[in-house]
């Protein structure tokens, strides 16, 4: 059985998505930030960047495997279910392509946007928001140009580099939208593949997790 522990974050719901769209039974461990449970010995024994979020595999060859980082963790489940990534060929890497993007890229640009430009209790800070708004409205370009060539990221097919790249455009077009302004108009192709990754129940159902 998978044992996931994660907390109410975008790159925490990638992985529920993907749990929920397997449809197989695993244990939730909610890891409460307001009450640091993510500097736990526990958890860090599992996560030891004290970041959700991680799994562990408890039927795993070898014994239980435990497993942190979102894009390791979302390569981890499509191999080990054959569902969701490709297992071999120019899919494959496309997938992993644009998994690694927002992993790398889009994540971190729109977390970066998102502190500066939302949720920090400082005094604002322009030149923060000005270079990292910069680089998010060149992300969201890129992310529009690939969706306008393909329905989803990897290809054709719904795969695991939608499911990451999807909680973090939903914080996008909610909390953020506001500040974002005019950086998210004129994307309909990305209107169109929010509307279709949204539509799926399993994607629901990851985005309420945990309650």
């Amino acid at each position: 059985m998978i044992e996931f522990h994660t907390w109410k974050t975008p790159n925490g719901r990638k992985v529920a998505i993907m749990l929920e769209e397997l449809g197989e039974p695993y244990k939730l461990h909610p890891v409460d930030f307001s009450q640091k449970q993510q500097f736990t010995p526990e958890f860090l024994a599992i996560s030891p960047n004290n970041k959700i979020p991680a799994i562990v595999d408890t039927d795993a060859a070898g014994g239980p495997l435990a497993i942190f980082e979102s894009g390791a963790i979302l390569t981890y489940l499509a191999e080990r279910s054959g569902r969701f990534l490709e297992p071999a060929g120019p899919v494959r890497f496309k997938t992993l392509e644009w998994l690694y993007w927002q992993v790398g890229g889009l994540g971190p640009m729109l977390g970066q946007f998102a502190y500066f430009a939302v949720m920090s209790k400082d005094p604002p800070n322009p030149a923060a928001i000005e270079r990292f708004g910069a680089e998010v409205g060149r992300l969201l370009g890129v992310l529009e140009g690939r969706l306008q060539a393909s329905a989803y990221l990897g290809g054709e097919q719904y795969t695991i580099a939608d499911m990451a790249s999807y909680p973090w455009m939903v914080g996008a077009t909610t909390m953020m939208a506001d500040a974002l302004g005019d950086r998210l108009a004129g994307k309909p192709a990305i209107q169109d593949w929010m509307a279709r990754v949204g539509a799926r129940p399993a994607v629901q159902a990851g985005m309420a997790i945990p309650a």
